[in-house]
């Protein structure tokens, strides 16, 4: 069966037509879908990965464009920045924020930025000037509402390395920043901030089934991300020691203590950043906890 074959046979089924983001996102995206419990695999020569899920079909298409083809309804739903939504004005609904990145768990900035040694110090700055960007409509706007008139000129690609001669500034997506340091350009301002977003088209959100199983599937995903950076620890500790215990004991919500065959002693479980554990677990023991037990957290949904 060819890949066309495979992804048109759903009049016998619910299906729900979802778009991964092609590029930069794509085994970001995957990695959360896998510890969601969602197996997508990718194929070099098909642009329709496999799921583990029946009810799910897959397309890879770019983050750029992914909102049109949303809106447009030839997927029910996908995952793209919601400043692309913004740059294609696409009318979609936004089910759920997901923030993350390819490199990090952090929102992204598009920039305005110049070469060190540009006498350009505030958008101001910029009447007149050109202007590199692939996010055109974003930055117009931010002109605009600066009362700022100048030439903003698409950047198919490498847009950094465009100013001085190609262009006076650049607008720029950047998680770090390093890229542009990197090619000697300062940073004026913050056009946008953005985070990537599971989008839907308005009919298929209107659709009982399938917005069921949108919001099951943002509520899985987003159940990983509130995991990230969590820890749990569980130990034992005597009910003398428990009001010292639970004051060093930052928490989730509230620990939980349960009893044990030992009237004298008490089981306490809890959630907390991991980052803490290093210095949290000496401070417990040396408080009296025993058998303390570090183990990971893949999921939380409160």
């Amino acid at each position: 069966m060819t890949d066309s074959a495979a992804t048109t046979d759903t009049t016998d089924r619910n299906v729900l037509k979802l778009g991964i983001p092609a590029g930069s996102l794509q085994e970001s995206t995957a990695a959360l879908f896998r510890q969601a419990g969602y197996n997508i695999r990718f194929s070099s020569r098909s642009y329709y990965p496999s799921i583990d899920d029946p009810e799910i079909e897959c397309l890879l298409i770019r983050a750029q464009e992914m909102a049109r083809y949303v809106e447009q309804g030839i997927l029910d739903a996908g995952i793209t920045g919601h400043d692309w939504v913004l740059e294609t004005q696409a009318d979609v609904m936004e089910i759920c924020e997901m923030v993350f990145s390819k490199v990090s768990r952090r929102k992204v900035r598009w920039v305005l930025a110049v070469p060190e040694e540009s006498d350009i110090n505030s958008v101001a700055d910029l009447a007149g000037k050109r202007i590199a960007t692939e996010a055109v409509g974003l930055t117009r706007n931010f002109l605009a509402e600066n009362g700022v008139e100048a030439t903003v000129e698409f950047s198919w690609g490498a847009t950094e390395v465009k100013p001085p001669k190609l262009a006076d500034a650049i607008v720029e997506v950047t998680e770090t920043g390093s890229s542009l340091r990197a090619n000697k350009l300062r940073i004026l301002e913050t056009v946008i901030e953005s985070s990537t977003r599971l989008i839907a088209n308005n009919d298929a959100a209107a659709d009982d089934w399938k917005r069921t199983k949108l919001n099951n599937i943002a509520l899985m995903l987003q159940s990983c991300l509130d995991a990230e950076d969590k820890a749990g620890l569980m130990m034992n500790v005597r009910r003398a020691d428990l009001p010292t215990i639970l004051d060093k004991l930052p928490a989730l919500q509230q620990p939980t203590i349960s009893s044990l065959s030992d009237p004298d002693w008490v089981a306490v479980n809890t959630i907390l950043d991991d980052n803490t554990v290093r210095t949290i677990i000496p401070a417990l023991k040396a408080a009296g906890a025993r058998g303390i037990v570090e183990y990971p957290i893949n999921k939380i949904i409160d």
